[in-house]
């Protein structure tokens, strides 16, 4: 996943690769916007109720090592972190040392992490576990809304990163865990919230959303001209012939290196692609042709036997 890059000039850079114009810190009671205008990030104040505004207002530390200390060194066992990003925004690779549900409310993510890729959805988030080298790119304009979790916070939670569906009992949670002021006292109002949020983590359900790479470099060959070229329907018995490898040896490596088939490692790549696509405002039917389905309906068949709905259902909100 490239790095899409934007200019901006004397910026600084918060924990998230969030480039602040001029590097001035912006204060919440501002109730200051990120949005996209000539494709740089500039600052708009808001004319709107501010209470009304509330949940789409950003929170952006002035420099990466105080965000990083103020995150980390959080007491609270939960903490939640509202930031929203323009269109094509790079979040640069980073790491902390808790638990993240990355989750937005508004927009599509592609995250990339040492432990694959996953395309991400509304009502879909990521579950980062913590230590976890990752990045995001933006497909739209995002507003996320992220929790970060100490890792004894609570027993049982998700111990490898993944995509995991939000529930809208979870949705409202996590907009609620926006305004808690932190850190909060347990057995308060605040401090149930959060002892909620734990629970509902505990029973994130797991999605197909992921695609693991391979590190053998013949494997990788075939991957990468796969995504760069989706529509490619040269066979596994094409590609040993390129390879000058036996096509039980490819079989072999793939599911021993990323746990599909080959078809089914094409498969998902597709439809992870499709996904971008689509949350772009792309119709099916010219998703479909450029990823290679003979027919809007054998890429409908696909989609439906992979989530159970249609792509129509997969983005509305719950």
């Amino acid at each position: 996943m490239g790095a899409l890059a934007s200019t901006v000039v004397a910026a600084e850079v918060d924990m998230d690769g969030f480039q602040i114009p001029n590097g001035r810190p912006v204060g919440r009671a501002r109730h200051d916007r990120i949005i996209e205008s000539n494709a740089t990030p500039v600052l708009r104040q808001s004319t709107s109720n501010p209470r009304e505004n509330d949940m789409d207002r950003s929170h952006r530390p002035a420099a990466l090592p105080q965000a990083l200390r103020e995150i980390d060194e959080a007491r609270s066992p939960v903490t939640g972190r509202a930031t929203d990003y323009p269109a094509g925004w790079h979040i640069e690779p980073h790491a902390h040392a808790k638990h993240q549900l990355i989750y937005a409310v508004r927009g599509v993510m592609a995250v990339k992490a040492e432990a694959g890729r996953w395309v991400v959805p509304p009502t879909r988030a990521i579950w980062m576990r913590a230590g976890m080298t990752h990045e995001i790119r933006c497909i739209g304009e995002v507003h996320m809304r992220s929790l970060q979790v100490a890792p004894d916070a609570a027993p049982r939670l998700l111990d490898e990163t993944q995509a995991v569906g939000i529930s809208p009992l979870l949705r409202e949670l996590i907009r609620s865990a926006m305004e808690v002021r932190q850190p909060y006292v347990p057995g308060t109002r605040d401090g149930r919230v959060m002892r909620l949020i734990l629970d509902e983590l505990r029973a994130l359900p797991v999605l197909p959303l992921h695609l693991q790479m391979p590190s053998d470099p013949r494997l990788l060959r075939i991957c990468e001209r796969l995504q760069q070229h989706l529509d490619d329907s040269t066979t596994m018995a094409g590609w040993a012939r390129q390879l000058v490898v036996d096509v039980k040896t490819i079989q072999r490596l793939f599911l021993k290196e990323t746990g599909l088939t080959f078809g089914q490692w094409r498969q998902q790549a597709r439809l992870l692609r499709a996904l971008e696509l689509l949350a772009t405002g792309e119709k099916v039917i010219d998703v479909a042709l450029s990823l290679g389905y003979e027919s809007p309906s054998a890429f409908a068949t696909m989609f439906r036997r992979q989530f159970d709905q249609t792509p129509s259902q997969f983005f509305a909100e719950s």
